[in-house]
């Protein structure tokens, strides 16, 4: 048996390393050169077939620099479902493009960099700028084709609470409602007494713990139930989504505070495709994918059974998550036609309660809120975004006329990692197109 959890213990302690902030930010890790890791380079998953050294498995996607290569090939991995983007043509995309590599700005820590630099340490997959509509700048990294969508991790998050808010707006989903009004196989969980509303915002008291340095915290759980990293052989707990969900208790109150909570986003996916009768995949087709324009299929993760991670499964091309951002910019609207009632755009702007927020602990976000699984500074700008591991943004500033999608294979997850000069360099981009 101690031989047996060998494999398992080497996965988590290279989790552990890779994507939590180790230590604390005050101590960063120390991070290899972005060059020495590129994929193509190191030539992984080169060959037919490749040397054993270069394969990239599922149970090693988070072990770096592997993801550098998985994060676009994700569905080569494990089980995926298509959502579809129509029959429509795709929209165009006007181009204006613009050469902003050299664009200097202060960085985190009092020096200055240019937006090449900022995207090279940052270990940018993709960067996509739009202005007024049309791209300004766009870059591609790391052997990642225009054509290859690429993991959003916990951006996903945002695009289940905007169809849960839509269906909110419909009357479709109360608010204000217990969860096990549309979910009694929750009666005995922690969602036993916790709202709609305090789910979609994260102010749940759940008994689970995200915490990627602990093997036996409920972030390992979670991965197993949703078919994201392997199991050990000794490995006893759920393994689906559903099943793993039940079993969680109540720890605190709800409402209290924010605390952050991927199992609450996977809560929120069960009851929006329970009350609809629609999986995760057919409602973004219908609802979003097919009225943008899309110009690719996006797809989202399975766990064993079959059920569609809601949270941290969804995957989409650069250019098509642009088209998003420009459809939200824009108060809905995509191809002359009202996409998304502007009432759920400015349900999602207005942002929750900054005190409770401030019981995360996300001291590098004093001023934000998270609000329907959303990202919102309360800045001057009125901007809102979508974020997820290892540097996934949505970057959306009304004020500017922007919407900025970086996509990245960073080293560390926890995107608090590099916040303060990610939103150094989005105000400098916004700063340069508006001097024009």
């Amino acid at each position: 048996m101690q031989n047996s959890s060998k494999p398992y213990r080497a996965v988590a302690v290279a989790v552990a390393l890779i994507i939590s902030a180790s230590a604390s930010l005050a101590q960063a890790p120390q991070l290899p050169p972005p060059e020495a890791t590129d994929p193509v380079k190191l030539e992984l998953m080169k060959g037919f077939p490749s040397p054993p050294e270069k394969i990239v498995k599922l149970g090693t996607v988070l072990k770096f620099p592997n993801g550098r290569w998985a994060f676009h090939h994700m569905r080569e991995l494990g089980p995926t479902v298509q959502v579809w983007r129509g029959d429509g043509k795709p929209s165009v995309l006007r181009e204006m493009q613009k050469e902003m590599g050299a664009l200097s700005f202060e960085d985190d820590k009092g020096g200055r960099t240019t937006l090449a630099d900022w995207q090279r340490t940052t270990f940018t997959d993709g960067l996509l700028v739009l202005h007024k509509g049309a791209i300004v700048y766009q870059k591609h990294y790391s052997g990642m084709a225009a054509h290859q969508p690429h993991s959003l991790w916990s951006m996903s998050k945002s695009f289940t609470g905007l169809l849960a808010t839509m269906l909110i707006k419909e009357g479709v989903i109360d608010p204000n409602a217990l969860v096990t009004k549309y979910l009694p196989e929750l009666k005995d969980s922690a969602w036993a007494d916790a709202t709609v509303q305090q789910t979609l915002d994260m102010t749940t008291g759940v008994a689970y713990s995200e915490n990627f340095r602990d093997p036996s915290s409920g972030i390992f759980q979670y991965l197993h139930a949703a078919g994201l990293l392997p199991a050990p052989p000794t490995y006893t707990g759920p393994r689906t989504i559903p099943d793993l969900l039940v079993t969680i208790k109540k720890e605190g109150e709800h409402g209290a505070g924010f605390k952050y909570k991927t199992v609450d986003t996977e809560v929120m996916g069960w009851l929006l495709q329970r009350i609809t009768g629609k999986s995760f995949s057919t409602l973004m087709s219908e609802r979003l994918w097919s009225r943008i324009g899309a110009q690719d299929d996006a797809y989202v993760w399975a766990d064993p059974i079959g059920t569609q991670i809601t949270s941290v499964g969804f995957s989409a091309t650069l250019r098509d998550l642009g088209r998003v951002g420009e459809t939200l910019r824009t108060a809905g609207r995509s191809n002359g036609q009202q996409v998304i009632p502007e009432s759920v755009i400015a349900e999602l702007r207005k942002g929750a309660d900054i005190e409770k927020f401030k019981a995360s602990g996300q001291t590098m976000r004093l001023g934000y809120s998270y609000h329907n699984q959303w990202w919102v500074p309360h800045d001057r700008d009125g901007t809102f975004e979508m974020k997820g591991l290892n540097g996934q943004h949505m970057h959306i500033n009304p004020a500017a006329e922007l919407v900025i999608i970086k996509l990245s294979s960073h080293p560390v997850g926890d995107t608090s990692f590099t916040h303060n000069l990610d939103r150094r360099a989005f105000a400098a981009i916004a700063a340069a197109l508006r001097a024009h």
